[in-house]
């Protein structure tokens, strides 16, 4: 793949993590059963883990090789952050256990350099998982500068994901 800022693609795919980028790991149940998960995989290809954390997103369906730009607004500014698809796992029937979801990256323009991977898991016991990795580093000198800023900015939207997918999974 091309157009990338970084070249550690699809590590987030297995849960492997390279050096040199801050990590972020989350993994939590948002819910039980077969309706509850489909609710949530439905969601996160869907882009509405982004859109439920309230950044504006373009793309209809995650698909490998599609280029998305997640838009934040503070005010009258906004920051663009474009991104291409890097993996994409769909359902698999009405069986357990399973997992969905995709993994972007980003490209130039945006303000972190890394990739971030969403995840709906139902396991054998019947619960639904939503987990989140990524690993990023600061795209450039300005963004380092506002490090502080940008690492809560990124706890901040986690938080905001999460709480998306309770409610995606919830209906």
């Amino acid at each position: 793949m091309s157009g990338f800022t970084y070249t550690e693609w699809g590590f987030t795919r297995d849960g492997s993590w390279p050096e040199g980028y801050r990590r972020v790991h989350h993994r939590i149940v948002v819910g039980v059963g077969w309706e509850a998960y489909r609710r949530l995989a439905d969601g996160i290809l869907t882009w509405g883990l982004q859109r439920g954390a309230g950044l504006q997103v373009g793309a209809v369906r995650a698909a490998v090789g599609i280029r998305v730009v997640s838009r934040v607004r503070l005010g009258p500014l906004h920051l663009d952050a474009p991104c291409r698809v890097v993996w994409v796992e769909e359902p698999d029937g009405e069986g357990r256990p399973q997992r969905a979801g995709f993994a972007y990256g980003t490209l130039p323009g945006h303000p972190e350099q890394g990739e971030e991977a969403f995840i709906a898991e139902l396991t054998a016991d019947g619960l639904v998982h939503v987990e989140i990795r990524a690993f990023s580093r600061h795209a450039n000198w300005f963004y380092r500068a506002g490090a502080p800023v940008a690492v809560l900015s990124q706890w901040l939207i986690t938080r905001r994901y999460l709480a998306a997918a309770r409610r995606l999974a919830q209906g």
